[in-house]
């Protein structure tokens, strides 16, 4: 609906009503934006305009009539978001919904295809139950005691839809469902933060798969978070693994030991250090003495990352949505411009994600 758009896009824009107004260059009244916020008018073409090019939006943002709307968005963050930083967040997975959801048409394909492995939501006695939860998903999902080599692929395999985008720095990740009218399932989405270093995108994407298996009123709040942690811990580190390869009891740990390990796993250092200790693997005193030791600072500065700071959100990329819209162009669903849009990039690089680099062709016939 207009309505929420409207008021979507002011929040993301910082703007008051008033504000907004003045924007417009005063061309309709605080009062009649707020209004169009609360569906009792609708702006003419001429204000529509107007409201596009002062919320720095589309015309058709603001027209689309898919209906979408978020359910259970729950943001991590490392302190409280603003107003501005959730709008900031919803308009892009917003968009970025339903652009996905275009090109699913086109192809014909279920969107809510998401192979859940549990039945339905798990209620956990407690915590701890979180570590049995991420043996039983690796089981279901065959995944044996492997690291996960790619985090992102997994989940979209397996029908979830993953964005790695550019949020603000408060904002880690978080999961949602997208409804939408005349649908019967709703569709799980996991968001990510590309601000982060790849290790820490990866546990941020099982913290947010154990959201979308747990069942939130068997726990409090801060119990589920620590749930979730631990899931996450638990399934990009299996304990039966982790103790083959370092042993079920350590007193120290030296400084090359846990890069490697780290890299095994695709984790970040202090994470790698908690699940030793969550494995058993060392006590409260050996993990306090890495922490101080081998391992200071390693909780607020990421050693040895596995993607350079310069490439950060590169990696394990989602790329789903950019095979299907490629597909759709290739098989002449849909038009360059049009791939070119649903993919928001310049149309000779679309061209050229089609048909190759420019003189490929000529120097295979030399």
């Amino acid at each position: 609906m207009i309505a929420d758009r409207v008021r979507l896009a002011r929040r993301k824009a910082g703007y008051s009503l008033r504000e907004l107004s003045i924007a417009m260059d005063s061309k309709v009244t605080a009062q009649a934006i707020g209004k169009y916020e609360r569906g009792e008018s609708t702006p003419s073409s001429g204000v529509l305009s107007a409201l596009a090019k002062a919320l720095g939006v589309s015309i058709a943002y603001l027209l689309d009539s898919q209906g979408i709307e978020f359910s259970g968005m729950g943001f991590r963050t490392k302190a409280n978001t603003s107003a501005r930083d959730r709008a900031q967040v919803e308009m892009a997975v917003l968009e970025w919904i339903e652009r996905y959801l275009q090109v699913e048409r086109v192809l014909e394909l279920d969107s809510a295809h998401w192979q859940c492995p549990v039945a339905r939501l798990r209620k956990l006695g407690s915590t701890g139950d979180a570590e049995k939860l991420a043996e039983e998903v690796r089981e279901k999902w065959s995944l044996g005691l492997d690291p996960i080599p790619n985090m992102t692929e997994l989940l979209e395999e397996k029908g979830l839809k993953v964005l790695t985008v550019r949020l603000p720095e408060r904002v880690s990740g978080f999961t949602c469902l997208v409804k939408r009218p005349g649908e019967g399932e709703d569709l799980p989405v996991i968001v990510v933060n590309d601000r982060f270093p790849l290790e820490r995108r990866r546990l941020t994407l099982a913290h947010e798969l154990a959201h979308r298996l747990i069942d939130a009123r068997s726990l409090g709040d801060r119990e589920e978070e620590k749930a979730a942690n631990l899931f996450a811990g638990a399934f990009l580190v299996p304990r039966d693994h982790l103790q083959r390869e370092v042993g079920k009891r350590r007193n120290a740990l030296g400084y090359r030991e846990l890069l490697d390990l780290k890299r095994v796993y695709r984790v970040s250092g202090a994470a790698l250090l908690m699940r030793l200790r969550q494995a058993g693997v060392i006590d409260d005193s050996t993990l306090v003495y890495a922490l101080q030791t081998v391992a200071r600072g390693w909780r607020t500065s990421e050693p040895e990352e596995l993607e350079p700071a310069n490439e950060r959100g590169t990696r394990e990329r989602a790329q789903r949505f950019d095979r299907l819209c490629y597909r759709a162009l290739a098989e002449k669903l849909i038009s360059l411009s049009k791939a070119a849009e649903l993919l928001r990039r310049p149309v000779p690089e679309v061209e050229e994600g089609l048909k190759g680099p420019k003189g490929a062709d000529s120097s295979r016939h030399q």
